[in-house]
């Protein structure tokens, strides 16, 4: 989401017992919410990231996707699309929304187009919900698609809406996803009082909701308003504000609303994390209630984000074989799948000749200690290096004698400390044991 100056807010101290954002270990913003239908008890957040130590939102580059069954045990699977991954864009991996459709996984995404420079919808796919999502191209007919939603209504038809600077359109999409249909198109910045960006449509007792973050008076920072309709696209009604200004929020926000095990929530951002730095958000998460009329009652954010009494805690969780696709790579190794007992859609194997390896990048929002873990198979003894760490390393281990397993075993390598921004994580043998790589485990002592 785009920020067009810093707003330092206030910040106000949270209590150390309570739980005062969802995913402490890296700065996200932007949250998209789902609960897909093959899987009611979990729920998965699609988020942009914001890069450590950074002055703009120009900075943002990727994508990253978490998974939780109790709010509290979160799954990062790290980064699961970025710029480089997408041939027809050169910066700004600005908002993301996804959605299930046609027994595949959609990633629906904005960044600015080499060749025009103008901000472009894109669509990548996955067979999972996790990713990692691999480019298809922009959707056809979207003028200056930033902040992207996808709507799929009861009849199973896709309404796609989209807006920034204070614009907001919306339309029906064709069967593929790959366009909008034209004569459905419509302009709804009229009918959204003070609209400004990021729209968001859910249903509630028929009634269709358009959430968006708008300016108050033209001024910032942005505030949650919401309008209702008797149909996807309209003609809304604006109803009012229901997340106004707080202590601790950035300049920008952006949200989600989504039902989970029969409870409403809210999604949205602030700079909570960053104790007021609006270039470096994190995501946040309230419970929304309606009453009897079906309005949506105002929401305060506070330092307990849901009543939990428990802090979040995280699993970076990476597959080997994704590597290449989530910033690592492959080098001289190989994915396979001719073992059984591997998730995902493989592992990593062809360590035989020293100097061959995995790598995997695991990004993180400031310094930080994390436990580090492997599962691995390995038909002999033998010996790895493993390296830790950006430029400097901050763990290495060097010819660390290591034994063969019975089958596929967890190696736990103990704390290592990662640092603002990227960190890679690099696994090499010195000599043909067989050695197999499923994936890594990276949990942040928070």
């Amino acid at each position: 989401m785009k920020i067009f100056f810093l707003v330092i807010i206030s910040f106000f101290i949270f209590k150390s017992t309570a739980q005062s954002y969802l995913l402490p270990h890296i700065y996200t913003a932007d949250p998209s919410a789902h609960v897909w239908p093959d899987d009611p008890e979990t729920l998965w957040l699609y988020t942009s990231h914001d890069v450590p130590n950074t002055n703009s939102h120009k900075t943002m580059f990727d994508y990253h996707v978490f998974s939780t069954k109790d709010l509290i045990n979160w799954t990062d699977y790290g980064r699961v699309l970025s710029v480089d991954d997408v041939d027809w864009a050169i910066s700004m991996a600005w908002a993301v929304d996804a959605v299930y459709w046609k027994s595949n996984y959609y990633l629906v995404y904005c960044m600015k187009e080499r060749a025009t420079g103008t901000t472009r919808t894109g669509l990548a796919i996955s067979d999972q919900p996790q990713g990692p999502f691999r480019d298809t191209g922009y959707i056809k007919g979207v003028d200056f698609g930033q902040d992207p939603s996808l709507f799929v209504d009861d009849d199973g038809k896709p309404y796609l809406f989209w807006g920034a600077g204070g614009k907001c359109q919306g339309a029906q999409l064709t069967e593929d996803l790959r366009a909008i249909v034209p004569e459905t198109l419509v302009d709804l910045k009229k009918q959204l009082f003070e609209v400004f960006e990021g729209p968001w449509v859910h249903k509630y007792l028929d009634k269709y909701y358009l959430s968006y973050p708008g300016l108050p008076n033209g001024n910032w920072p942005e505030q949650m308003y919401y309008a209702t309709a008797d149909k996807p696209l309209g003609p809304y009604t604006y109803q009012k504000k229901y997340i106004p200004f707080f202590d601790g929020q950035s300049s920008t926000n952006h949200g989600s609303i989504i039902k989970f095990k029969n409870k409403w929530m809210a999604f949205h951002h602030s700079s909570w994390l960053s104790k007021g730095n609006s270039t470096v958000r994190n995501t946040m998460a309230d419970w929304l209630e309606y009453d009897k009329n079906g309005t949506i009652k105002n929401i305060i954010p506070d330092s307990t984000c849901l009543g939990l009494k428990e802090k979040s805690k995280i699993t970076i969780f990476l597959e080997a074989e994704n590597a290449p696709m989530q910033g690592g790579k492959l080098d001289g190794t190989y994915a396979n799948n001719a073992l059984v007992g591997y998730s995902g859609n493989g592992y990593v194997t062809g360590f035989d000749v020293y100097h061959k390896y995995v790598d995997v990048l695991v990004q993180v929002a400031y310094d930080m200690s994390a436990n580090l873990t492997m599962r691995i198979n390995a038909k002999e003894n033998y010996a790895a290096d493993i390296t830790v760490g950006v430029n400097v390393l901050n763990k290495e281990w060097t010819g660390l004698p290591l034994k063969k397993t019975n089958g596929w075993e967890e190696l736990n390598l103990g704390v290592v400390k990662l640092v603002a921004g990227d960190n890679h994580i690099r696994f090499t043998v010195f000599k043909d044991a067989g050695v197999c790589v499923d994936w890594f485990k990276v949990k942040p002592v928070l």
